[in-house]
C-alpha cells in the first residue's frame, strides 16, 4: 500500500452508488483517503451559474453530520478500514478556506460530469494541487444522483436499490425521508439533477 494521501470531495446529498463507486475507487488509489464533504454548512454554500440548482435548501437537506455518518457507516459496510480515511469539510465555494482541512500535498482525486466538474477542477489546479481525474463521463452515464434519489423519496417511489444499506437505513430510521417529503409540501420540491 502507498504511503501517499488522497483526497476526495462532493456534497453527499444523499450517499449512492454512484458517490460509492468514486470512494471505493480513490481509496484504492492512496494509502490514506480523506474525504471532503462540500457545502458543510449554509454558511459556505455558494450559487454557481455552472449548476445554479446546487445552492438551493432542497438540494442540500442533509446536515455535515448526517453526511459524515452516512459515508463512515457506508465505507465500514463496503470493507474499508476505519483507520484508511478521514472525513473533514470541504468548502470548494470558498477557495481560500480549504487548505485549513485537507492538506496541500495531496493527490486531489476527481470525476468529471459536467461544467461544475470542470469549474471545480480548474479552482483547484489554480490552488497548485495535484489533480487526477479518475474518469470522464456525461451525466446521462451517471450510475445515480442524489437529486434522483431526494426526487423517488420525495414522490414514494423506490430508492433503496440506489444507495448503500446503511444509508437506507440511516435515513429511514432517523425520519430524513419524512422531512425531505416535508420540505417539498413547503413548497421547496426539488425537481433538479
Amino acid at each position: 500500500m502507498t504511503d501517499l494521501t488522497g483526497v476526495i470531495h462532493g456534497r453527499f446529498q444523499m450517499l449512492h452508488i454512484g458517490h460509492m463507486e468514486y470512494l471505493l475507487a480513490a481509496s484504492e488509489r492512496c494509502g490514506h483517503l480523506v474525504i471532503g464533504i462540500s457545502n458543510p454548512d449554509p454558511s459556505v454554500t455558494r450559487y454557481s451559474s455552472a449548476n445554479p440548482h446546487r445552492s438551493e435548501a432542497i438540494s442540500n437537506p442533509l446536515t455535515y453530520f448526517e453526511r459524515l455518518e452516512m459515508i463512515k457507516g457506508s465505507m465500514l459496510e463496503y470493507g474499508v478500514s476505519v483507520d484508511s480515511f478521514d472525513i473533514v469539510p470541504f468548502p470548494i465555494n470558498c477557495p481560500e478556506l480549504l487548505f485549513n482541512y485537507v492538506p496541500r500535498d495531496a493527490k486531489y482525486y476527481m470525476t468529471l460530469y459536467d461544467a461544475w466538474s470542470l469549474e471545480k477542477k480548474a479552482c483547484l489546479e489554480r490552488l497548485g494541487c495535484s489533480v487526477e481525474v479518475m474518469w470522464q463521463r456525461t451525466n446521462e452515464e451517471k450510475v445515480a444522483s442524489g437529486a434522483e434519489v431526494r426526487r423517488r423519496i420525495i414522490t414514494g417511489q423506490p430508492w433503496e436499490h440506489l444507495v448503500p444499506k446503511f444509508v437506507y437505513q440511516y435515513v429511514t430510521g432517523r425520519g430524513i425521508d419524512g422531512r425531505l417529503r416535508q420540505m417539498a409540501v413547503n413548497g421547496e420540491e426539488d425537481t433538479h439533477c
